[in-house]
């Protein structure tokens, strides 16, 4: 099966298998938005689904947030049930054919849901859409899954080994808000564009 075909993810979307949906925003990355002073700066979250986390940058002030899903479904949804969102701002295509440059991005279970043999691409394309100094920041697995994924799982040392060839790693450690099924399970992770 092929897991970035968007079919796969329209069809999980409207059979309601859609286990990485939590129902609200994810709180290590509600926390890390609130930290956050200049709510100018552009931000994008990629395999946004459900988009809650962008309904809480606009509601908290951020002006230049946008969401990406290889799905139509979920985005046709948070459209319906956020119209002031701007539309121009919800991007449905392909992760890895996207262009634009951020300030921010944010993961949450995106890296996740790719087969392991596209982490290398990943990486690359997440540096190509930062801006000098610009920060992808988020939540990663701790651990392995009984079952082919996704999502796949992995660790705190591969993902060290992965993004220090392209990031500077600013933190790496247990994420200590996860939601409580996940508690334990995650690192999060603040990566710096300062390789370009």
């Amino acid at each position: 099966m092929v897991f970035l075909d968007k079919d796969y993810w329209t069809d999980r979307y409207s059979s309601g298998k859609t286990i990485w949906d939590i129902g609200f925003a994810s709180p290590p990355l509600v926390q890390y938005l609130d930290q956050i002073e200049n709510k100018d700066i552009r931000v994008m979250i990629p395999g946004a689904g459900s988009g809650y986390e962008a309904v809480y940058a606009l509601q908290t002030g951020f002006t230049d947030f946008h969401i990406l899903d290889f799905s139509k479904s979920p985005l046709e949804r948070f459209v319906a049930s956020n119209p002031e969102f701007p539309m121009n701002h919800v991007h449905h295509e392909n992760f890895f054919k996207h262009e634009g440059l951020y300030d921010l991005i944010l993961e949450q279970t995106f890296f996740c849901a790719l087969d392991p043999s596209l982490r290398i691409m990943y990486a690359k394309k997440m540096q190509e859409l930062l801006k000098q100094n610009g920060k992808l920041v988020g939540v990663w697995f701790d651990r392995d899954f009984d079952l082919d994924g996704p999502p796949f799982g992995g660790e705190a040392k591969e993902y060290k080994d992965l993004f220090e060839k392209y990031f500077e790693i600013k933190t790496i450690a247990p994420c200590y808000n996860s939601i409580s099924e996940r508690l334990g399970s995650e690192v999060f992770l603040i990566l710096e564009n300062s390789k370009i």
